[in-house]
């Protein structure tokens, strides 16, 4: 034991620093236990640095592969999202997760105080009826023959092939345009196809949506009409000939002298001529009446013959609702991201817009770069931003719609989803889709069918008793309202708020009181349900009150 003090008598001095300033009963054992953890932690300093090192290095390693793994599920989730999406596609609820997004919830909770009062009373809202008997006055004549009516060429020109790109309403114009196109180069039509689109994934064609046999005899007085190519042109390179035509050829709203001086010697000469993706590519104005009233008339009368027809009105009303309202909410996700307006949803939802546009929308962030950029609270109050489910449920309360109104919901994914709709389904809870009110078996001929699925909704709205649109320059609510229109006697009501009004209204949430906000947001509805006739270059498909497809009485 001797033998093992003096052999620790090197480290004494060392010891004796350690012990400065206590009580002198030195422990021997205790400075020996010391003095060898002092000279182990002196030849493992170096060791014990890099543990360290190495333990920060793996933390920030750690954090990294967590921040790239969000990232990589975040990219995933967004691009199933939009590789789902489509025209016609299932109101989707995404983001769970995340808490209730309120903009006004002091006029949420005046709203609900207002629905609970007139909940017991008599139904008196004069909204489930247009207003004005001027509209009742209007009546379809796109079928009335005229002594100046051109009538089906005796001799043909040669055949169009049309192939029609977009969802259903893009190929509903683009059918009707051919109609008319047909009937001016005097040429024979050859029964549309449909371009499959990697955005829409979805292969209908037209026999799939529409009546082929309908859609023939309906136009047998006045165009040919023909199922497919005769056998001596079907081997043709169109191509190869010159005879395909793209948008790239043909201007947007070109005027009839453009397809009489460009398209029409090329039919001539090669018999046929294929538009490849024909869109928006014959103007309204000017046109010669027997071709607008043509295309009026295919336009009008296709869409009360889909192929899935009325069936999903009846199942409604059999269901025990005697009325109801169809709602198309436009509240996708690339609409909200390319608006560029915010939404409430804090700095996650900024974010995720952001990399949203980047990854679909190149074309604006490049402009953006060079552009002065306009606030989102000014872009609001231009009207710009697409109405979100909380303002659509307060101008539905503002009107007077009773809690348990029937609301069937048209459009396709929802962005933010459920905790989106909360405000909206608190308020009015009997709140259909298509996929919540068909059974499996009835909805399973249209699954994974965009078009079709779309064709269900354009039905679901055009015989609706009250139609409300959130956004009057979506395809859907302008042909759903022009149907309504035409074929409404003046009892098709649509709701179509002004943007802008209803921005400068809202404007005023913290202060502006019930009763004040109901007057002035049904002052601008009634002030949106005045009949016109349709102006000069304006779509027919929209407004079809003109000489070509509506008689005043």
């Amino acid at each position: 034991m001797n033998e093992g003090l003096r052999s620790s008598g090197a480290n004494d001095s060392f010891i004796g620093r350690r012990t400065l300033g206590v009580e002198n009963h030195f422990n021997p054992c205790k400075g020996v236990h010391v003095g060898k953890r002092h000279t182990w932690f002196r030849r493992n300093v170096k060791s014990f640095a890099f543990m360290v090192v190495l333990m920060i290095f793996v933390f920030l390693l750690d954090s990294l592969m967590v921040s790239v793994f969000s990232s990589i599920k975040f990219h995933r989730i967004s691009n199933e999202r939009n590789s789902n999406g489509g025209e016609g596609d299932s109101v989707a609820y995404v983001h769970e997760e995340r808490s209730t997004v309120e903009m006004y919830s002091r006029l949420l909770n005046s709203a609900s105080s207002a629905l609970t009062k007139e909940e017991f009373k008599q139904d008196s809202l004069k909204f489930w009826e247009e207003p004005s008997r001027e509209a009742s006055k209007w009546k379809p004549c796109a079928d009335k023959r005229y002594p100046t009516s051109l009538g089906k060429p005796e001799e043909s020109n040669g055949y169009i092939m049309v192939s029609a790109n977009g969802g259903l309403n893009q190929q509903r114009v683009a059918i009707c345009n051919a109609v008319a196109l047909a009937s001016l180069l005097n040429a024979t039509l050859v029964l549309p196809k449909f371009l499959y689109s990697n955005v829409w994934k979805d292969p209908s064609q037209f026999g799939d949506i529409y009546q082929e046999d309908y859609f023939m005899s309906m136009l047998k007085d006045d165009i040919h009409i023909v199922r497919e190519l005769p056998p001596h042109l079907k081997s043709l390179d169109v191509e190869a000939i010159g005879s395909l035509i793209t948008d790239a050829d043909i201007p947007k709203e070109a005027k009839p002298n453009d397809y009489v001086g460009t398209v029409l010697p090329l039919l001539m000469k090669n018999k046929v001529v294929h538009f490849l993706g024909f869109g928006n590519r014959l103007g309204f104005d000017p046109l010669p009446s027997d071709l607008q009233r043509l295309r009026c008339k295919f336009g009008s009368t296709t869409a009360r013959r889909f192929r899935s027809r009325e069936f999903l009105r009846r199942d409604y009303v059999a269901r025990g609702s005697s009325k109801y309202l169809a709602l198309h909410l436009r509240f996708e996700e690339d609409m909200v991201a390319y608006s560029l307006c915010d939404f409430g949803g804090g700095e996650y939802e900024k974010k995720e817009l952001e990399t949203y546009r980047e990854m679909h929308f190149p074309l604006l962030i490049e402009r953006l770069k060079n552009s002065k950029p306009v606030s989102p609270a000014e872009l609001r109050k231009l009207g710009r931003c697409p109405l979100t489910p909380e303002e659509a449920v307060l101008v539905l309360a503002a009107l007077g719609f009773k809690h348990g109104t029937y609301i069937y919901l048209a459009g396709s994914r929802i962005y933010g989803g459920s905790y989106r709709m909360r405000p909206f389904t608190s308020l009015y809870p009997n709140l259909v889709t298509k996929e919540t009110l068909l059974t499996p078996i009835e909805l399973a001929p249209f699954q994974n069918f965009s078009s079709q699925l779309a064709a269900l909704d354009f039905i679901a709205c055009a015989t609706s008793d009250v139609f409300a649109m959130t956004d009057s320059g979506s395809q859907l609510s302008s042909l759903v309202s022009g149907f309504r229109t035409y074929y409404g006697d003046g009892h098709a009501p649509t709701l179509r708020p002004n943007k802008r009004r209803l921005a400068a209204i809202f404007s005023e949430n913290s202060s502006i009181g019930w009763n004040t906000l109901e007057d002035r947001i049904r002052k601008m509805i009634e002030e949106g349900q005045r009949v016109r006739v349709r102006g000069s270059g304006r779509s027919i498909y929209r407004q079809p009150r003109c000489p070509e497809c509506m008689c005043r009485s």
